[in-house]
C-alpha cells in the first residue's frame, strides 16, 4: 500500500460536502449517478478521478484494436439502451462516446473533478461522515471533502502489472503498458516486442503487425480462442432498433439469455462437464484450423474451457500467419538496451516494447487508504479474512455507509460486468433507502454476516471450473502461501440479481439520527414476485410438454441448474416485462 505520510491525520478545513461521493468516473460511477436521479431524484453527488477525463477503463485503454468482448447490447446500461452500436463488439471509441452521452444526459460531468487522486478516506464516527483527502495532480494541493455515503468505483483493472524481468530500466526505446499506450510512438517499420497473449494482446497483435518490420510476441500462458462473434450491425437492424419500440429491450433480453446459458459450463456436475467438453472440442477444432500448425503446441491449452477468461478471435489466429510475426514461449532472461536476451542466449532486437501483461487483480485500493471504525484500514480488514472480499461483493463490516462497485468477486467468465454493477448499485440504494427516508443515518453490515457470506462464496468457488487447476487472473497467491480468488463470482448473474433484489435485513445494522422523510420510492416488489411466479411456472409447464428439449434436460440437473434457472426466470421475466412496458410507452 502506498505511503501517505504527507497527509496529516489532523483535522483539515472542509472545503466541500455532498451527500454522496464516488471514487472514479467510469461506467460504475455514471450508473450510480444516473440511478440516484432515476430512483430518488438525488443530484447531490461528487465524483473524483485521478484521470484527466471520464470513462474509467474506456478512457485509459486506447490501444490499437481495443474493443469490448461482450456484445454491446448487454455491455451497456439497462435503462439506457443504445440503438446506434455499429458493431456487435463495440470499439473503445464508441463505448467512451456512449458513456459520455449518458453522463451529459444526467448532468454528471459538472459534478466530476478530474486529475484528483483520492489518497485517504476516514470514517468520522461522531459526525457519521466520510472525510476524504484528495490531491490535485497538477498543483499538488490537497483538498478535503466530506460525504455521508462513499462509493468506490475504481474497478478491477486499475493498476497495470509490472514486467518482472531484470533490465527493464536499461531499455533505450519506448516501453509502455497497453493501458498507457503511447500514441506519439509510430510503430511503422519498427521492431516490436509484445509481452502477453490474453484478451488485450490478442487484439493488439492483428492491429499492428502489418505496420511493423518485425513483431515478436512473448507468450507466458495459453488461452482458449473462440470463433469470432463480432460483425458490423446491418442498416436494417439499426433502423429497427431506433424506430420500433421494445426492440432494443428484446435484443438485450435475447443476448442476456444466450450469454447466461454459458454459465451452465462453469459447474462441477456431470452435465456441466459434458457441456465444457463439447465446447472445448468446438474451440480446439477452430484453433487448429485457423492457427499455423507450428504454433499449436504454444497455443492450445491443456486445461478446461472456462478456467480462464475466454477470448473471441478478432483476427489474432489469422495474423499468426504473417511473415513479420514470431511467437515464442521461451523465457526472457533480461532486457537489454536494444532488445531481449532469451534463456537460450539468443538476442532479439527491439525498438519498442509493449506490455500487454494485464493488471494487478485480486487487489484493490493500492494507492488509497480507506480507514473505517477504530482506525482499521481496509487492507487490515481484508488480511483478517485471508484476502480481498465483501459481503454481497460490495459491503464491509466496520466501514459504514461505504459500498464497492466492481469490487471483490464480481467478475464473470461468461457475461457482462455491467449487470453486476447495476445489481450492486440497486442493492446499495435499497439498503440506504430507510436512511434517505429519515429512519437513521448509518448503515453497516454485521461482521458475522460478512464472514458467513465469504465462507459460502469461497466454498462455492471450489465447485466451479475456476478451481480445476489453471493459473489465471481470477486466482492470485496471498502472502506467497495460498491461492485466493477475489475476482470470480461462483454463481450466475441472475443469482446475483436476485440476491440484490431482497436485502436480508438481519445482516444489517441501521443507526444514527432520524429525521423527516426525504424521499418516497415506489415499490415494484409485487410486480417482480408475480412476474417470477408466472415465468417460472410457464417454463416448467413447457418443459414437461417438450421432454426432449435442452430446458427439460436442465431441469433434470437440480443441484447445478435449478438455482441458475430460478434466477434466469426472474431476470428474464423482468426483462420481458420491460419489453412490454417499453412498447407501450
Amino acid at each position: 500500500m502506498a505511503s501517505h505520510s504527507s497527509i496529516s491525520s489532523e483535522d483539515h478545513p472542509v472545503f466541500s460536502y455532498s451527500q454522496f461521493a464516488c471514487i472514479g468516473s467510469g461506467f460504475s460511477a455514471i450508473a450510480l449517478g444516473a440511478t440516484l436521479q432515476r430512483w430518488y431524484g438525488i443530484t447531490d453527488i461528487r465524483f473524483f478521478d485521478k484521470q484527466p477525463q471520464l470513462g474509467g477503463t474506456w478512457h485509459i485503454n486506447q490501444y490499437p484494436g481495443c474493443a469490448c468482448d461482450i456484445p454491446s447490447a448487454l455491455y451497456s446500461l439497462s435503462f439506457e439502451c443504445n440503438p446506434n452500436w455499429t458493431r456487435v463488439l463495440s470499439t473503445y471509441a464508441e463505448l467512451w462516446e456512449y458513456i459520455h452521452r449518458v453522463a451529459r444526459k444526467y448532468d454528471l460531468v459538472d459534478k466530476m473533478t478530474f486529475g484528483a487522486a483520492v489518497e485517504r478516506c476516514v470514517w468520522i464516527e461522531d459526525k457519521g461522515r466520510w472525510r476524504m483527502w484528495i490531491r490535485q495532480k497538477q498543483t499538488g494541493q490537497v483538498i478535503v471533502h466530506e460525504c455521508q455515503f462513499l462509493y468506490g468505483a475504481v474497478g478491477l483493472f486499475d493498476q497495470p502489472r509490472e514486467l518482472e524481468i531484470p533490465g527493464a530500466e536499461r531499455f533505450e526505446g519506448p516501453m509502455f503498458h497497453s493501458a498507457r499506450w503511447r500514441h506519439d510512438v509510430d510503430l511503422t517499420g519498427k521492431r516490436v516486442v509484445v509481452f502477453g497473449n490474453g484478451c488485450t494482446g490478442s487484439q493488439i497483435v492483428p492491429a499492428i503487425v502489418d505496420k511493423t518490420a518485425s513483431l515478436t510476441q512473448v507468450v507466458r500462458s495459453k488461452h482458449w480462442v473462440y470463433p469470432p462473434i463480432d460483425e458490423k450491425v446491418p442498416l436494417w437492424l439499426l433502423f429497427t432498433l431506433a424506430n420500433v419500440p421494445g426492440t432494443m429491450q428484446l435484443q438485450r433480453l435475447i443476448t442476456f439469455i444466450k450469454m447466461e446459458v454459458e454459465f451452465i459450463g462453469f459447474g462441477d456436475g456431470n452435465f456441466a462437464k459434458a457441456f465444457r467438453k463439447k465446447r472445448q472440442r468446438q474451440v480446439e477444432a477452430y484453433m487448429r484450423a485457423m492457427a499455423p500448425e507450428k504454433y499449436h503446441d504454444l497455443l492450445i491449452p491443456d486445461f478446461e474451457v472456462g478456467c480462464k477468461r475466454r477470448i473471441f478471435d478478432s483476427g489474432y489466429l489469422k495474423s499468426l500467419h504473417n511473415e513479420h510475426l514470431r511467437l515464442t514461449d521461451e523465457p526472457v532472461e533480461e532486457i537489454l538496451p536494444h532488445g531481449l536476451k532469451m534463456k537460450s542466449g539468443e538476442i532479439i532486437e527491439a525498438d519498442v516494447i509493449v506490455m500487454a501483461n494485464g493488471f494487478k487483480t485480486n487487489e484493490f485500493f493500492l494507492d488509497c487508504e480507506i480507514i473505517g471504525r477504530g482506525g482499521e484500514t481496509i487492507h487490515e480488514h481484508w488480511k483478517s479474512f485471508g484476502g480481498a472480499e465483501a459481503y454481497n461483493c460490495e459491503s464491509l463490516s466496520g466501514f459504514p455507509n461505504f459500498f464497492l462497485l466492481g469490487g471483490p468477486n464480481v467478475a464473470t467468465g461468461h457475461t457482462s460486468f455491467l449487470i453486476a454493477v447495476e445489481n450492486a448499485i440497486n442493492y446499495s440504494l435499497r439498503i440506504i433507502e430507510p436512511l434517505l427516508q429519515g429512519k437513521g443515518s448509518v448503515a453497516e453490515v454485521k461482521r458475522e454476516a460478512e464472514e458467513e457470506y465469504v465462507q459460502s462464496l469461497h466454498h462455492a468457488l471450489q465447485d466451479t471450473v475456476f478451481s480445476t487447476g489453471c493459473r489465471s487472473w481470477y486466482n492470485r497467491t496471498v502472502d506467497g502461501k495460498k491461492l485466493w480468488n477475489a475476482s470470480a463470482y461462483p454463481w450466475s448473474q441472475t443469482h446475483h440479481w436476485y440476491s440484490c433484489l431482497f436485502p436480508s435485513w438481519k445482516d444489517w445494522r441501521l443507526s444514527g439520527q432520524t429525521g423527516k422523510n426525504k424521499i418516497v420510492k415506489q415499490s415494484h416488489t409485487l410486480t417482480r414476485l408475480l412476474t417470477f411466479t408466472a415465468f417460472t411456472l410457464g417454463m416448467v409447464y413447457w418443459s414437461r410438454k417438450n421432454p426432449n428439449t435442452v430446458l427439460a434436460s436442465l431441469l433434470a440437473q437440480p443441484k447445478t441448474i435449478l438455482p441458475w434457472l430460478a434466477g434466469a426466470a426472474v431476470q428474464s421475466g423482468t426483462e420481458a416485462f420491460a419489453v412490454i412496458r417499453g412498447a407501450w410507452r
